[in-house]
């Protein structure tokens, strides 16, 4: 079977999605007008958002199971009588449909597709145009590297959440370049393809990015070890070892502070995921950027989508997204509770500065789901709360009974590289940790690939 956090997603996700994506062509008051009516109904829309879940998967067996019938969609009837559930208790049922079982499962309607989770929840762009004048006057270049699908046994397709959505915006034409670069299996030849276009449309080029800050930082990279070839195969369209074109010469230098917008001058922001553990590349951004706005600007999983950055351009430190009340059912496990169906708190309920983890009910039929994520409410939006990302639940590190996650990781690497390398003039670029057990008591230390000392 396939790994943890399987789900598919629900007819509510995608239709936001689709009005979010189709939003950088509308006028911008109108989608504001949407979403001040959503958060400032968010205990109503929740309600209409459950009733209509349980009755579309009223004949579903594992509500069945629950002891929910057509006329149950009320929260109480919910909250008494469905678990809470982790990927391990959904798992027989994930695998029945992976098998080929059609019968209604989970949901009732029919499931088509398998997403399957990379354990880090994508905090992706949504249009900011509002904030960047100008922004969709030309082109954005986002590198994307799409995964090989797998069929299950039942015949379904098993694939990343990004690869899903990716294939599904071929028409819209929102990335470029094309599809065949993206789904190249070769992760290098994928990465020199869409160099390559980016650097022949450089001065159309407005916004940078791709989901994951990583992947960012790995494009420049690239850039840093393969520009001589990239500039010779555009000047030439062969092999050829000549330099001219000015964007080229600016790598030539070996200066690559700011580069980002040295060979895409018209750059106005950069679209990446940069909360959670990705806060590690946030300095290497600024650096390559030369302090571009960075626009962390929506928060989805393959489970379902949750909210959006309602302020694009604020500091990667201050980004909080404010959940959406019509894409899925939202409970809140106060962190440090048992986790008990009775312990489970609605979104318009929650307190602020309180850390959660949050669960969820979609329409696909995942019901009161452990997403994994925990987070921290940071204020509100009317009614909606708008919260921090503050860690995924499962990623600990543990060596001497203690519980160390990754934003304490994250806390202490910046504090080092404060202290000791900054002041010679060098960065962290990327790190890892490993356990050190020669000492008592054991302790972590950062594990520092050969590059990641850069001035």
């Amino acid at each position: 079977m396939a790994a943890k956090g399987i789900s598919t997603i629900g007819a509510a996700s995608r239709s936001l999605s689709s009005s979010l994506m189709a939003a950088a062509k509308e006028p911008d008051v109108e989608n504001l007008r949407l979403i001040e009516e959503l958060t400032s109904n968010v205990d109503a829309v929740q309600e209409r958002v459950l009733a209509e879940i349980l009755g579309r998967n009223a004949d579903a067996e594992y509500l069945d199971k629950c002891g929910l019938d057509a006329s149950d969609t009320d929260r109480a009837t919910f909250r008494a009588k469905v678990p809470v559930a982790s990927y391990d208790d959904l798992k027989p049922y994930v695998k029945r449909i992976a098998n080929g079982d059609r019968s209604p499962i989970l949901s009732t309607h029919p499931i088509i597709e398998f997403l399957t989770s990379s354990g880090t929840s994508s905090r992706m762009r949504w249009p900011a145009a509002r904030y960047v004048p100008g922004l969709h006057t030309g082109k954005g270049l986002y590198f994307l590297f799409a995964r090989s699908e797998t069929k299950t046994p039942g015949g379904l397709t098993a694939q990343p959440a990004l690869t899903s959505r990716t294939l599904q915006e071929e028409g819209l034409r929102l990335h470029e370049p094309n599809m065949a670069a993206i789904l190249c299996e070769d992760a290098s030849q994928s990465m020199y393809a869409q160099m390559l276009c980016g650097l022949c449309q450089r001065h159309d080029v407005l916004r940078v990015g791709a989901v994951f800050a990583a992947a960012l930082v790995r494009a420049i990279r690239f850039l840093q070890l393969n520009w001589a070839q990239l500039a010779a195969d555009i000047e030439t369209g062969e092999l050829n070892p000549r330099v001219t074109d000015p964007s080229d010469r600016e790598c030539s230098r070996g200066d690559w502070t700011g580069i980002v917008t040295r060979v895409w001058p018209k750059t106005k922001c950069l679209n990446v995921v940069v909360t959670g553990v990705m806060a590690q590349y946030i300095l290497t951004l600024q650096y390559y950027s030369g302090g571009l706005p960075i626009v962390s600007g929506m928060y989805a999983s393959s489970e379902c989508f949750f909210g959006l950055n309602l302020r694009p351009l604020c500091g990667p430190s201050e980004v909080s997204y404010t959940i959406m009340p019509n894409t899925a059912y939202f409970e809140f496990l106060p962190v440090g509770e048992a986790v008990d169906a009775s312990n489970l708190v609605e979104l318009a309920r929650v307190e602020d500065g309180r850390e959660y983890e949050v669960v969820v009910t979609t329409y696909a039929g995942l019901n009161r789901y452990r997403v994994g994520d925990v987070l921290c409410v940071t204020g509100f939006h009317n009614a909606a709360p708008q919260f921090r990302f503050v860690r995924r639940q499962s990623v600990l590190l543990s060596i001497e009974a203690d519980k160390t996650d990754e934003a304490e990781l994250q806390r202490a690497v910046e504090r080092a590289s404060s202290a000791l390398l900054r002041r010679r003039g060098a960065s962290i670029v990327e790190y890892t940790s490993r356990a050190c057990t020669e000492r008592v008591p054991g302790h972590f230390s950062p594990a520092l690939p050969h590059w990641t000392l850069a001035p």
